[in-house]
């Protein structure tokens, strides 16, 4: 599990996901597992637990991205002290986390995972990070009135 710097946020792969005496131990008191491919945990009824499963590249539902984004982003938001997994740790875990920091901060996406792959061995996925670039983009617009 490694720490992503002025937030309460790690990120770590799927075996670490379960390992619930070290998330404790650390204090998270939420996991995001993004793994797909893998069998979801049986986490400690005390621990927020969201499981989100997303292909580790193109194809994935732009709701369920969203979500994703959108969770990771709120429980940031609230200072829920959060790991966020996926298979191998290195490409959903981050894409997801850079862009709820984005979201968070009102930053560029590409500025957040710049941020988080000099502190995280990362590979993300270039089909996975459009998706996630274009759903920001899409909730980020403003609504449109119903008279336009």
């Amino acid at each position: 599990m490694t720490k992503i710097e002025t937030y309460p946020l790690w990120l770590g792969h799927k075996g670490e996901g379960g390992d619930f005496r070290t998330i404790f131990d650390k204090g998270v008191k939420a996991v995001i597992d993004l793994a797909l491919e893998e069998p979801p945990a049986h986490p400690p009824r005390e621990l927020i637990y969201a499981r989100l499963p997303l292909l580790d590249g193109a194809g994935n539902r732009g709701e369920l991205l969203f979500l994703a984004i959108s969770t990771a982003a709120t429980l940031l938001k609230m200072h829920v002290p959060l790991l966020v997994i996926c298979g191998g740790g290195v490409s959903r875990s981050p894409a997801i986390a850079a862009v709820a920091l984005a979201l968070v901060e009102g930053a560029a996406p590409e500025i957040c995972l710049q941020r988080v792959v000099g502190q995280h061995h990362s590979d993300v996925s270039p089909g996975l990070w459009n998706e996630v670039v274009a759903v920001l983009a899409s909730h980020s617009r403003p609504a449109s009135s119903p008279d336009s």
